[in-house]
């Protein structure tokens, strides 16, 4: 799959973007009428546990705000953080502090919010079982929540279409006999890896022993994974989708599935709650 880089230009591209977005046309006027000479250091606090991401976005917002504005990190990205802890300190003129407050709190929230929830699902998971996420992501926001995913411990899912072979229930409804969808996909030059999503055991009788990568069980039963993960297992990498909660993840991954792919972890997710205090 395409790998996620997280490059200084990406950072500051996406910083720009989302202050363009917050001070476009006029600026903050509220922040205007402070005195731009009055100093201070303003603490960034958690009012949650998680595990901490995007610092570098905050840091950078910052920066292109008023290059003279100091950000100390006192926590490392991906460390787990308590409630009430400070997690950085910004010193410098507090009208252009808060002009940058809202955007990079909602940075370090989003991604914290991903990389904790993901966290959560990994630890219920168990050290066997891969939790990974999807392309169920907000437009656009996609390289940056699959990087929250990694930093909370999942792994990533194809990141786009071109990736890889992901031949689905509707690919699978378009054709009497979807095993010559599969053959098509293995004589394809390209050697992309492929993964055949299947509901049901009569589904995954048709096309046992076929050169194809991953499983993908969605669905199903706890009996019919059990079923399903033994007859696949000699064959292919098994991966159980759908439906996949905190509370039953820890059975689903108790059938010997080698991944769960979570959608939830980046289409519904609560940000971490962080503030800034003078």
């Amino acid at each position: 799959m395409s790998k996620i880089q997280l490059s200084k230009n990406f950072i500051k591209s996406c910083c720009k973007l989302a202050l363009n977005e917050d001070l476009f046309p006029l600026g903050d006027i509220t922040s205007d009428l402070i005195d731009k000479n009055i100093q201070k250091t303003v603490k960034m606090i958690t009012n949650q546990n998680g595990i901490l991401g995007g610092i570098e976005f905050a840091k950078e917002t910052f920066r292109l705000i008023d290059k003279k504005i100091k950000f100390k990190k006192n926590k490392k990205e991906g460390s787990l953080i308590k409630k009430n802890e400070v997690v950085a300190t910004i010193s410098g003129s507090l009208k252009n502090i808060l002009i940058g407050e809202r955007v990079a709190l909602n940075f370090i929230s989003h991604i914290s919010g991903i990389a904790t929830k993901t966290n959560k699902f990994v630890n219920k998971a168990g050290k066997k079982t891969k939790i990974c996420c999807t392309r169920k992501t907000i437009p656009n926001l996609r390289v940056i929540q699959k990087y929250a995913v990694k930093l909370g411990g999942g792994i990533n899912h194809r990141f786009n279409l071109s990736d890889e072979f992901l031949i689905k229930d509707n690919h699978i409804s378009s054709e009497k006999n979807f095993e010559n969808l599969i053959q098509r996909a293995i004589k394809n030059k390209t050697k992309k890896k492929i993964t055949v999503e299947i509901d049901n055991l009569s589904q995954l009788k048709k096309i046992l022993g076929l050169k194809f990568d991953r499983i993908l069980l969605d669905n199903m039963s706890i009996k019919n994974l059990k079923k399903a993960v033994k007859m696949s297992k000699k064959f292919y990498e098994t991966e159980a989708s759908g439906g996949i909660t905190l509370k039953n993840v820890k059975k689903i991954s108790s059938t010997g599935v080698d991944r769960i792919s979570v959608g939830s972890l980046t289409h519904s997710i609560n940000a971490l709650d962080l503030k800034l205090e003078i």
